[in-house]
């Protein structure tokens, strides 16, 4: 992932002769690194083998860090493919593969499976497979065979064509409609009749407001019901606000799409980070996460002033820009 975004990584393993090692290259950080235990005790649980030789695994581009677990798949695939354990390949061309290994060889989910999904479209691919928990997540992308699966032995038969994974689909319209539904109705308020007019005029042009007054008088009630008088998230405003709550592994459970706009209402002891965005793995902040809904500030004079601060260039250009040392990224923060 880069940003809210995927790019498609090629995985190369090679199998020489050679005193017993297994290396992998192309800038691995943290859990892909760890990724080695755990690919080595999952093939050989799945009742296959790791030679005793030299193995590379190359991860390219090679300039590009890579990091998260979703390697852990596609490199023990790889592996099984390059050493004659599978029978024939013509799949591995034609499908991605992502998923993270448990020791046993079974699949757990991953981060980012519908931008992954969405790329793999992009890149002319005839489909991708991911872990069973992943795939309500990724059959939102049409024009793309998402497949399940639960095991790493499931995979491999697949790849050889031996056996078959269920296809996944889904009706688009009739999900959108189901998770389209809020809690919240501003109907359930009365009285407050000038605030109500107050935060309709405010959500009518996208305004900010400010809302002062004494404790229980209903400032925070009103403002969880603001996303209900928002118009309607769009399909596409949709599929965009699911991709940033798929990057920050909140897409969980079975749910494949955010269907209502987002209210987000972080605490006042939060971070800059934690606000914009950032830490050592890039991650999207609450100002993303609240991307095309309401960003909720609970007793702002007790907020940091220095991320208060932070939040000028995100309210002024919808979109939250983090430069690092080795990467940039931008999140979108409408």
């Amino acid at each position: 992932m880069l940003g809210v975004d995927a790019y498609p990584v090629i995985v190369e393993a090679d199998v020489a002769s050679g005193l017993p090692s297994f290396s992998t290259v192309g800038l691995p950080q943290g859990a892909v690194k760890e990724g080695r235990e755990r690919v080595i005790s999952a093939v050989q649980n799945s009742g296959y083998l790791i030679p005793p030789k030299r193995i590379t695994i190359n991860l390219a581009p090679s300039d590009v860090p890579k990091s998260g677990s979703a390697f852990d798949l596609p490199i023990a695939v790889s592996i099984l493919a390059s050493t004659g354990q599978m029978h024939c390949v013509e799949r591995l061309d034609r499908f991605a593969l992502v998923g993270e290994l448990s020791l046993d060889g079974a699949l757990r989910p991953v981060r980012g499976a519908l931008p992954i999904a969405l790329r793999a479209r992009e890149s002319g691919l005839a489909g991708i497979v991911v872990p069973e928990s992943n795939v309500a997540e990724a059959a939102v992308v049409e024009g793309l065979e998402v497949r399940g699966a639960a095991t790493l032995e499931q995979v491999v038969r697949f790849m050889e064509g031996a056996a078959d994974l269920p296809l996944a689909t889904v009706d688009r319209e009739a999900l959108f409609r189901t998770v389209s539904a809020y809690d919240a109705d501003f109907a359930d308020v009365k009285g407050q009749d000038h605030v109500k007019r107050a935060l309709e005029v405010a959500a009518a042009g996208s305004h900010n407001i400010l809302m002062v007054g004494p404790p229980g008088s209903g400032k925070t009630m009103l403002a969880q019901r603001i996303p209900g008088i928002l118009p309607p998230l769009t399909f596409e405003e949709a599929l965009e606000t699911s991709k940033i709550h798929s990057v920050a592994g909140l897409l969980n459970g079975g749910q494949s799409l955010v269907g209502t706009r987002p209210f987000r209402n972080p605490h006042t002891t939060i971070s800059d980070a934690g606000l914009i965005g950032g830490g050592s793995n890039p991650r999207p902040g609450e100002a993303s996460l609240a991307h095309n809904g309401v960003l909720f500030l609970d007793e702002l004079p007790e907020f940091r002033r220095n991320v208060l601060e932070q939040l000028r260039q995100p309210l002024e250009d919808a979109r939250v820009t983090l430069a690092r040392a080795a990467v940039s990224l931008t999140y979108p923060s409408r």
